[in-house]
């Protein structure tokens, strides 16, 4: 299609090569990945849910497919006129084929369109192009008013094209075309030509009718929907301690700690996400005090949790202290076969003196209650687990008291589309947490506090009280 002078700013020249090679690489990475999700979608096609996922996966990768080949077409400049016999097109051709191009001239009513736009249109590329009149020829019969109104549009009042019809070809195949486009201005004001890029999208509405129907169906099942989201709960849940009620570890005998801790679920409830919370006594009458959350929701995250509370909980029994442990889990999900990132503190509490031992990777520090007020810790440096390879973690040491209260959350604390929960929020909450005498009743208050509102993750707290 010539080049043109549109109706407000004059023709973009393409980019570099480079930056498009750039793009073009990171949407190759980016299908690789959602091929991969796909692939662990995959069942029998009996679970809605699972149907409803691989159709989403479908969508993503039919819009990643395009987006690879609009910009391979941008490398490599407009196409060049055929001349050579025609060949069977290479799924890469056939990828661009659904993009074409055209111009009309409304002083000479000549039309111009792309070799990619006769193959689009399934017309012979010897055969003239249509005119803005004969168009609406190749068109369904009850979407051509629609088209009509949109190039009236364009032509009286200059508004941009920007909606969809669906076409005949000449092998009786009907297809769904999106079209785009702006009047080019001539010298005296008045539209001269009109020019439009036409993209076949039929895949593309294939697989998002797919999604609806899926989605649907879903919602029709309801039952076999919420025993399916049973099976995508329990390896989650077995991540966390099924505490019903504080736990006293009972070898540590004086300056002990009393703990509660609890899962707050996100609104939906439909994906588990991937935090922890966790307790143990280690063998040398130390505690380990650590919660957590990788990115992401389902089944897959949930293993992965589990995995890295295993890995956490064998390095912290081996005397790993805190900021080595980070660094060690930080090097086990960057290198994992699904690499993941996730935020975490992880806490070590010596009863025989009192001192807590503690290192965070991008989380929220833990919040410290003393004789009615509190602060949060100032947190030593440390990254998202799994977001460098290869760093360096920092620990802290605070001295606890008698009565002193740690809380430690993940981040999935906040309402939905609320701010993250900072210090402020929770300081406000000592003057009840003075009078209480056990951490359970201390978990009520926050619970009470924070666990009716709507959240769009899931979220966990714990909290450790010093006892005599």
């Amino acid at each position: 299609m010539p080049s043109h002078l549109s109706a407000d700013r004059p023709a973009a020249q393409p980019p570099g090569r480079g930056p498009v090679d750039a793009l073009i690489t990171q949407t190759r990475r980016l299908k690789g990945e959602v091929d991969a999700v796909r692939r662990d979608a995959q069942g029998d096609g009996t679970d809605p849910r699972e149907r409803w996922q691989r159709a989403l996966c479908d969508l993503a990768l039919h819009q990643l497919n395009d987006l690879h080949a609009h910009l391979a077409e941008l490398r490599d400049g407009p196409p060049v006129p055929e001349t050579a016999p025609a060949r069977p097109a290479s799924r890469h051709e056939a990828l661009l084929s659904r993009v074409g191009s055209a111009e009309w001239n409304l002083l000479t009513d000549e039309a111009v369109w792309s070799t990619e736009l006769y193959r689009l249109l399934g017309r012979d590329p010897s055969a003239p192009a249509l005119t803005l009149d004969e168009l609406p020829s190749l068109v369904l019969e009850e979407d051509r008013p629609r088209l009509t109104a949109m190039v009236t549009d364009c032509l009286v009042d200059a508004r941009p094209i920007d909606g969809e019809f669906r076409i005949v070809r000449p092998d009786g195949a009907v297809r769904t075309v999106h079209m785009m486009g702006e009047p080019v201005l001539g010298a005296d004001g008045s539209t001269a030509t009109m020019w439009a890029v036409l993209r076949d999208v039929s895949e593309l509405r294939r697989s998002q009718r797919a999604v609806r129907e899926t989605r649907d169906s879903l919602h029709r099942r309801r039952p076999p929907a919420r025993t399916g989201h049973r099976l995508a709960v329990e390896p989650g849940e077995a991540a966390r301690p099924a505490w019903s009620g504080s736990l006293r570890l009972p070898r540590q005998g004086p300056r002990r700690l009393d703990i509660d801790a609890h899962h707050l679920p996100a609104r939906t409830g439909s994906l588990i996400g991937g935090g922890w919370y966790d307790a143990l006594e280690l063998p040398d009458g130390d505690t380990l005090l650590s919660v957590g959350d990788l990115t992401g929701h389902g089944p897959a995250v949930a293993s992965t949790t589990a995995m890295t509370l295993g890995a956490l909980r064998g390095m912290a029994m081996a005397g790993t202290r805190p900021a080595q442990l980070m660094a060690w889990l930080n090097q086990l999900l960057d290198t994992g076969a699904q690499p993941a990132l996730a935020g975490a503190v992880c806490c070590r509490y010596r009863p025989r003196t009192r001192t807590l031992t503690w290192a965070q990777a991008g989380h929220p520090a833990p919040v410290l209650f003393r004789d009615g007020t509190g602060r949060r810790l100032g947190a030593p440096d440390g990254v998202l687990l799994g977001a460098t390879p290869g760093a360096a973690y920092r620990q802290a040491e605070e001295t606890l008291q008698e009565g002193d209260l740690l809380l430690l959350h993940t981040t999935g604390l906040a309402p939905s589309g609320g701010e993250p929960v900072d210090a402020a929020v929770l300081l406000d909450l000592a003057p009840r947490f003075e009078p209480a005498h056990t951490a359970q009743e201390c978990l009520r208050t926050v619970v009470e506090e924070l666990g009716a509102s709507e959240r769009e993750d899931d979220a966990c707290v714990l909290v450790a009280r010093v006892t005599p």
